[in-house]
């Protein structure tokens, strides 16, 4: 059912973006000659004539579209020629041929100003913004509240029952909260979690730094080893002591994951890997293979990274230092998150948090884009509308109709962002092609311009299978 719910409000952001369109061109008495929801690939599940409008509506539903007579005209003289290359008679196809309208006609989008084109243009993102404000409000109003996008996370349970992770040890009780972990102040289990799976004891990552120092070490404890060449099978060695590497630092962004993870260290290879399982705990090692020396430094730099945890039990602050994990990154303790709001009971709360609301997520979606843009977030990472409805299902389930409306109002502002993109065959790209005009002084070459929305249509439709496929993995290897 939840499903269900979240394709009715998808696809209610569809129908807004293009009744902006329509609505928008009747204005300026433009006649709109076709009304499509869903995209003209495949078969059409309804057609109807409102006025001079047909309206239809298509088995690809990812998307739907507005056209004008001169659209319409451009894809008849294509198909024609087309039937005149295979030989075919050159009858006439419109089946309203008389009642094409004169080239001259100011119910043609061609013949309108700059100005009015552009507005008709912009007028399915603009619809989504007003739709993604109004759809905000009414939940504000509605529920009375809004999300601050942060929470409070608590220690539930400790439930580690061995001493691989020292968290057992420490002065940690149920109901404490995280203040912070490593400085980073935790708003969030995802920040929480992040830190400590990348500070995981034997992580299989080393500084260079920490390999410098391991190696003089051993130079020290061994001075009648040769360390500038290979050192035999059978030599042994006095090992120095396991010490903890240097914490793990990272930014807010990255610790919130708004920015891919890039690690500066050296990665162990799968010998290094079995030499350190091998001299693990030990302070002397005879070497059961030839072993060059940096080989075995890298060995022994590769233990655990310390958490530093700031807990808040009663208003009073604890630091827990030297916190490590389990060799599989676990710390043996659940979590417990509650979720910050802030109040909406009077029209000036409703106004302002639902505006600061929608602004801290454009903010937040902006950014993300731009990450994907610059290759900081990778291209598996971009998802469609399979996951869309998938994860929106999840959080109406879990979370309530509160999240599931505002996931709705951020997906609004994330098409008025994607259609205001400078790409050809989106709204942006038509803005770019009006504004080359104005600055040229004259129209634009149809074939040209015709010839490159069509090149961008097909990389669209390219980009929209890719995602539609990473979604499909995604779901099934149980990502989302």
């Amino acid at each position: 059912m939840n499903t269900i719910i979240m394709l009715f409000l998808i696809s209610l952001l569809i129908l807004v973006h293009e009744l902006g369109h329509f609505f928008a061109a009747r204005m300026f008495g433009v006649r709109v000659s076709k009304f499509g929801f869903g995209l003209p690939i495949g078969p059409t599940l309804f057609k109807t004539k409102w006025g001079n409008t047909e309206v239809l509506i298509h088995a690809f539903l990812l998307g739907g579209y507005v056209s004008f007579p001169d659209d319409d005209e451009k894809e008849e003289e294509a198909k024609k020629a087309l039937k005149d290359k295979l030989g075919e008679a050159k009858a006439k196809d419109s089946e309203n041929e008389e009642e094409k309208l004169p080239m001259d006609s100011p119910e043609r989008f061609r013949n309108k100003k700059p100005w009015q084109k552009a507005v008709i243009v912009s007028a399915g993102v603009f619809m989504n913004v007003v739709f993604a404000i109004i759809l905000t409000m009414f939940a504000a109003a509605w529920y009375h509240k809004l999300p601050t996008g942060t929470s409070d996370v608590f220690i539930k349970e400790i439930v580690s029952k061995d001493n691989t992770s020292n968290i057992v040890n420490a002065d940690i009780k149920p109901g404490d909260k995280i203040k912070s972990i490593n400085g980073i102040d935790v708003t969030s289990t995802y920040k929480f979690i992040f830190v400590v799976q990348k500070s995981k004891y034997f992580d299989g990552f080393v500084s260079g730094e920490t390999v410098t120092e391991k190696l003089a070490a051993l130079k020290r404890l061994n001075p009648d080893v040769d360390f500038e060449n290979i050192i035999p099978a059978g030599t042994s060695l006095k090992l120095p002591k396991s010490d903890p590497e240097k914490p793990l630092r990272v930014s807010e962004n990255v610790a919130s994951g708004y920015e891919k993870y890039e690690t500066p260290e050296i990665a162990l290879t799968k010998e290094e890997t079995a030499l350190r399982d091998e001299i693990e705990n030990k302070t002397i090692y005879a070497l059961k293979a030839d072993a060059e020396p940096e080989n075995i430094a890298k060995a022994l730099s590769d233990t655990y990274k310390p958490i530093t945890i700031v807990l808040d039990r009663n208003g009073r602050e604890i630091v827990l230092n030297n916190i490590h994990t389990d060799k599989q990154g676990i710390l043996g303790i659940k979590l417990e998150t509650k979720e910050i709001f802030t109040a909406t009971n009077t029209p000036k709360e409703i106004v302002t948090n639902s505006i600061s609301y929608l602004w801290r997520s454009t903010k937040l979606m902006g950014f993300g884009l731009w990450q994907l843009v610059t290759g900081k977030i990778p291209m598996s990472e971009m998802h469609g509308i399979v996951v869309i409805t998938k994860v929106g299902s999840d959080i109406i389930e879990t979370y309530g109709m509160l999240n599931g409306l505002l996931l709705t109002a951020i997906i609004s502002i994330d098409l008025a962002i994607i259609n205001l993109l400078p790409i050809p065959a989106l709204d942006g790209g038509h803005l770019m092609f009006l504004a080359l005009e104005k600055l040229l002084g004259k129209e634009l070459d149809e074939k040209i311009t015709e010839g490159i929305g069509r090149f961008f249509f097909l990389l669209l439709i390219i980009l929209m299978v890719y995602v539609i496929f990473n979604d499909i993995f995604a779901l099934v290897t149980h990502k989302f």
